[in-house]
């Protein structure tokens, strides 16, 4: 495939409206994640759980699973049939998972529809980004990217928000059925966007391939290392996730406050997201790694001394400034974890980022609910949790840093 998108793709599709539209697909996964956590206590009472119950974190869980598998197939199929048909069978998808969801009559069905919720959503955001490759090459392949991810930055920020929003007014299940909707008007705008995959660049299936990329991630000790500390790094996050509701109304007592504090972590994340862009410039990927692995580590050390110091209960503004600290350090890791893996794959660089997209994915979902359920509505499962996994991800680094040579 070459590096350039052929002319009349490129001038088909107008940047000023490609930005937003990559935004958007980009923003599906976050949109249904993030507007749903401010409803977990309704679902718990919905479903006749315990005040304390942490099977609703399967909620997230069975969603990033189902993220996960998707992830296998759409790359592949779109490069062989297009990118609409397969961003349009992903919208589908991901309307029926949230329809599913929303008319659930128990948390089993719930979980279930989740699954296939997130294999809709691993449409889109599997599909925005090699449209950007189709239509733009390097720097203007970096700049719509960046453009796109400071639109979607927003998305975490806000869908709580809304979230707890749409409730006050409406059924808790309309959290449910605000992502579809959305999905919704995203099919309309993609039935108007051009095809930007040409028939000419189009390329076989090759089921091969995918089995052979991850022999080849298995036996390269820089790409293995790097994804095991992605996987564990993933699954720290996702715990946060599946528990911080929990923590906000059973420790702090402050769930209508949960929105906002939500919200203003989610701040701290892109501006570490944003300070990265900065730092891998002057620093490099490698030694980047390590120093902000290290300081993550520190951060957690800290963080877990003093939850348990305190029976769990730190004060409220060491936990918002703890959890800034511990997930903006986490955010610095992850994409370079991710870039340094796929450093050494070559020609396999793209059915590799699928088959560690998949590990990482699923694994931290899987490793996140094991620890999900030790919650007790204290800090400190989440805590202990971090931390162990951080650690873990620390020492996969330097292991990994070490055998590429940097």
């Amino acid at each position: 495939m070459t590096a350039a998108a052929p002319p009349v793709l490129a001038e088909a599709v107008r940047p000023r409206a490609f930005v937003p539209f990559v935004a958007a697909c980009m923003s599906m996964v976050a949109l249904s994640i993030d507007t749903v956590l401010p409803a977990f206590d309704e679902i718990r009472e919905a479903f006749s759980l315990a005040p304390k119950a942490t099977e609703v974190s399967w909620v997230i869980t069975a969603f990033f699973l189902g993220l996960a598998v998707g992830q296998l197939f759409y790359g592949t199929l779109s490069d062989r049939f297009g990118r609409k048909p397969l961003l349009l069978t992903g919208l589908v998808i991901y309307v029926i998972g949230a329809v599913v969801s929303a008319l659930a009559p128990n948390l089993g069905m719930l979980v279930a529809a989740r699954v296939l919720w997130g294999l809709g959503a691993a449409g889109p955001r599997s599909i925005a980004v090699a449209m950007v490759r189709d239509t733009s090459s390097g720097v203007a392949m970096a700049r719509t990217r960046s453009f796109a991810m400071s639109i979607f930055m927003l998305v975490p920020v806000l869908a709580p928000g809304i979230g707890a929003l749409l409730m006050t007014v409406l059924p808790w299940q309309s959290v449910l059925w605000f992502p579809g909707l959305g999905a919704l008007g995203l099919i309309v705008w993609v039935l108007a966007m051009p095809e930007t995959l040409a028939p000419e660049r189009r390329r076989p299936m090759a089921p091969r391939v995918i089995l052979d990329g991850a022999r080849t991630v298995v036996r390269t000790p820089t790409t293995m290392w790097l994804g095991c500390s992605a996987t564990v790094l993933f699954a720290a996050m996702a715990s946060y996730l599946g528990t911080c509701e929990l923590i906000m109304t059973e420790t702090y007592d402050l769930a209508d406050l949960f929105p906002v504090v939500f919200g203003a972590i989610a701040v701290a994340l892109a501006v570490a997201s944003l300070i990265n862009s900065r730092l891998v410039v002057r620093f490099g990927v490698h030694r980047l790694l390590r120093g902000t692995i290290l300081a993550g580590l520190a951060a957690n050390v800290v963080f877990t001394a003093v939850t348990l110091a305190t029976g769990g209960s730190p004060p409220f503004a060491f936990y918002l400034v703890g959890m800034a600290f511990v997930l903006g350090a986490n955010n610095l890791v992850l994409p370079n974890a991710n870039t340094a893996a796929m450093e050494p794959m070559g020609a396999m660089a793209g059915t590799a980022a699928s088959v560690l997209g998949v590990v990482m994915t699923a694994g931290g979902a899987l490793l996140a609910a094991v620890l999900d359920g030790f919650a007790d509505g204290s800090v400190t499962p989440l805590a202990v949790g971090m931390l162990a996994l951080v650690a873990i991800g620390t020492a996969a680094v330097l292991r990994g840093t070490r055998a590429s040579g940097a």
